[in-house]
């Protein structure tokens, strides 16, 4: 019988060993990168997650968690359907929503209207849910594209930024007006196994195209946030730990390291490596501080940036092994 080698050291350092959920809790997004990890997270936690997802394309999970992404229990269902969703809710009576959502920017830029009413009305109907049904343990995803705006700062605006900025909003009336508490979390740019989409998503390529050992060429330079996927992931589950009373907002930073330094790590990994970069940095804000959301929610797991590019490339490598490596996105 073939040997089939383990992810599992993926997982080690974030793993819960006790929790206080005495329902399942509900990811929404459960398909994309941060979805996929905590996800992963919760089931070797032996914590009960329900996924639900516009698809029941489970690949991201799977490149993470192997066969046993087949026991992950999963609803198909739009985030704007409001019906549909509700059913969803009152079947599996959650203790806890993780929202996680939306369209990325550029999608967002390709069909404005689409993008809003994902984004928004999405995030709208989970904080009616929780109105109506009493759930005091809701954290939805912002981002760091919301720094953004007002338009003409520092930072680069875009329509994504503009539809989760109205989020925050939303979410501090919703617990003004209606007592439905929750945290937001602007995570910047993540990094790790799983994050195969987005203009940001290119520092990931690379470690992957090393491995396949394939010529690529990051197309930004300089100060980087390296927020690590399983970090983030770890981050939204702690959130959602305990009952909440406000609706808070918060930044999620990863390491602040040049996109130079991920290379020199690579080329430790394998001297023959044909990965470089190139342009200017990234027009977000590298350097956030997060302490304020540790401060609030209590301290969650968390390695190092060395340790997660060196866990990305090893991933990626074990899966190349067994000839499960995904193509390289374009």
């Amino acid at each position: 019988m073939e040997e089939v080698l383990s992810l599992d050291f993926l997982l080690d350092d974030f793993l819960i060993k006790t929790n206080n959920f005495n329902n399942p809790i509900i990811v929404t997004g459960a398909g994309g990168c941060i979805g996929s990890w905590i996800m992963s997270i919760l089931y070797k936690s032996g914590i009960e997650c329900i996924g639900l997802d516009l698809s029941d394309n489970k690949h991201r999970a799977k490149l993470i968690l192997g066969e046993e992404v087949s026991n992950l229990k999963w609803e198909k269902c739009d985030i704007t359907n409001y019906k549909d969703l509700k059913q969803i809710f009152v079947k599996n009576k959650p203790s806890a929503i993780i929202h996680l959502a939306g369209l990325q920017v550029p999608f967002c830029a390709s069909d404005p209207a689409l993008g809003a009413r994902v984004n928004v009305e999405g995030t709208i109907n989970i904080l009616q849910l929780a109105k109506e049904m009493g759930i005091k343990r809701t954290v939805y995803a912002s981002s760091v594209a919301a720094l953004g705006m007002p338009p003409q700062g520092p930072w680069k605006e875009t329509l994504y930024g503009a539809y989760k900025q109205v989020n925050e909003h939303t979410a501090y009336v919703f617990c003004a007006d209606w007592d439905v508490p929750s945290i937001g979390i602007r995570p910047n740019i993540v990094f790790g196994l799983a994050r195969d989409q987005g203009y940001s998503s290119k520092n990931t390529v690379a470690i992957q195209a090393a491995v396949l050992e394939k010529k690529y060429d990051i197309p930004f330079t300089g100060n980087y946030s390296w927020l690590y996927a399983g970090e983030a992931a770890s981050a939204f589950i702690t959130s959602v730990s305990k009952d909440m009373k406000e609706a808070k907002v918060f930044n999620l930073n990863g390491d602040c390291k040049k996109i130079e330094d991920g290379i020199s790590i690579l080329r430790k990994l394998d001297s023959n490596i044909n990965i470089t970069c190139s342009g200017k940095p990234v027009p977000f804000p590298p350097d956030l501080d997060d302490n304020p959301l540790r401060e609030y929610i209590g301290n969650y797991a968390s390695i190092s940036f060395e340790k997660g590019v060196e866990h990305t490339y090893q991933a990626f490598k074990t899966l190349n092994e067994q000839g499960k490596c995904p193509e390289l996105p374009k």
